[in-house]
């Protein structure tokens, strides 16, 4: 794909996200793209990402719902307000929930699609519903409410800088 992932034109300061920021080396980095009306993204879990042998852990299967959930949430509000991703003011979306419904046991060692569809937007909020899908069966399901992340957070205020992990620990 040529194409550009929604993630890789978020600002630098807002892509150290653990699920889907670029700059994140020990993160998942997940990648969107729209695929017509819905959005899509691959993954493959690590041997490292199991809960019980041949099964991937749950916790990672809600961050992809989530980051892709938000990521999607983005990509619309551009899309909705007729302008090219990436372009400034950025329009970065936050969780504000996140419903994840495990519908069968998702295996390892095979990629994961995950694929989202708008539901909604209205205003700062945006409605994505979200399905996981393991050789072609729904192993999960999910909703986030996205919120457009508001410009405090955006600029920093209240935190620190990004955490840097050291060898080791």
């Amino acid at each position: 794909m040529n194409e550009r992932a929604f993630q890789d034109y978020y600002p630098n300061e807002l892509s150290y996200c653990y699920g889907c920021g670029r700059l994140n080396e020990h993160g998942l980095q997940i990648k969107s793209f729209w695929d017509g009306e819905e959005t899509i993204a691959t993954y493959f879990p690590k041997s490292y990402h199991t809960a019980i042998p041949g099964y991937v852990y749950g916790g990672l299967i809600a961050s992809l719902i989530d980051c892709h959930g938000t990521g999607t949430a983005s990509a619309a509000a551009y899309r909705e307000a007729g302008r090219e991703m990436g372009s400034e003011p950025a329009l970065r979306f936050v969780t504000a929930s996140l419903h994840v419904e495990y519908v069968r046991p998702t295996p390892l060692g095979v990629p994961l699609e995950i694929r989202g569809t708008l539901k909604e937007i209205r205003g700062r909020k945006v409605v994505v519903s979200v399905t996981m899908s393991a050789k072609g069966q729904v192993c999960a399901h999910g909703e986030v409410v996205a919120v457009q992340m508001p410009e405090n957070m955006s600029r920093g205020e209240g935190m620190g800088p990004p955490v840097r992990q050291v060898a080791g620990h």
